[in-house]
């Protein structure tokens, strides 16, 4: 039976360290204690539409370490099928450096690794791209083999441009895509806009992008779901996070859950804003990731 939704992209082993405040250019400060943590755009996007309830694929590389191990266990453990995570030998999983400063807000050093190995010839020996109801990408893999996983979806593609492409994005990828789904720095830097500090901006922006349907997501505020030239801003829920590093991650994971339940995009933009705020509540990157009932559960309690 095919998959509801496939991910293609990256994992990442995350390292850890709570701070009082992310430190300036120059600066040493004190941490905390050091957390070894499953992580990677890729790979937290998987595990939360498992965790919610999705059939799901994860396609990706990882090394041929203990890292590689510790990652697609991770997986597994939560549901996740992983005969496309590829393994790369002679190459380093790949790692993120993570700062969380006291208000939840963080900064992240990502060393690719394997990641970077992912191929568009990969792409070609996984099946599970071409018959999913949903595809979801982001930015941690090589643009080619991006471009070629929308190139063999056949379902509803949704991508995360995260972290921000420095690359020239193809447009044929922009076609490609039925959602995009960015924040507000991704935004500036995809529309070419110099800056954005009111939501007539960011809805202006976000309409000179090709895309059909675009998310824009706001942190706090919510998101701002643009379809048909029509802009839709939905509040989020009144927290007070711990860390934000895989809500935006779950954000994604749970719209491509609800549109695989042939949700609108609204409805399922809310769902979405409503999984990443009760995922920000809870500190870790897959640690956090919630399942359905839980969601409920933290923000009733937040």
């Amino acid at each position: 039976m095919p998959f509801e939704i496939a991910v293609v992209g990256s994992c990442n082993l995350d390292f850890v360290v709570p701070v009082r405040q992310i430190p300036k250019v120059g600066e040493t400060i004190l941490g905390g204690d050091l957390e070894r943590i499953a992580g990677g755009k890729g790979a937290n996007q998987a595990v939360a539409a498992s965790r919610l309830g999705n059939s799901v694929a994860m396609i990706g590389r990882v090394g041929d370490d203990d890292a590689g191990i510790f990652l697609r266990g991770g997986m597994e453990a939560n549901g996740v099928n992983t005969e496309f995570l590829f393994q790369t030998s002679g190459v380093p999983s790949g790692v993120a450096l993570i700062a969380v400063q006291n208000d939840g807000d963080n900064t992240i050093v990502v060393s690719p690794g394997a990641n970077s190995r992912l191929s568009p010839e990969d792409i070609i020996d996984s099946l599970p791209i071409g018959e999913a109801k949903i595809v979801l990408l982001q930015a941690e893999i090589p643009m080619e083999t991006i471009l070629a996983a929308a190139r063999t979806a056949t379902g509803t593609i949704i991508w995360n441009p995260a972290p921000a492409p420095t690359e020239t994005i193809p447009l044929e990828l922009l076609d490609l895509v039925d959602v995009l789904v960015l924040n507000q720095t991704e935004l500036v830097l995809l529309s070419g806009v110099e800056t954005i500090d009111n939501m007539k901006k960011a809805v202006e922006a976000a309409k000179t992008l090709p895309c059909s349907s675009k998310i824009v997501t706001l942190g706090e505020q919510g998101a701002l779901v643009i379809s048909s030239n029509d802009a839709v801003v939905i509040p989020a829920p009144q927290i007070t996070p711990v860390d934000t590093t895989a809500a935006g991650d779950a954000f994604c994971a749970a719209l491509a859950g609800s549109l695989v339940e042939k949700k609108d995009l609204v409805a399922a933009a809310q769902w979405a804003v409503n999984v990443g705020a009760a995922t920000a509540l809870v500190s870790g990157a897959q640690p956090s990731l919630p399942t359905s009932a839980e969601v409920w559960e933290r923000l009733k309690n937040r």
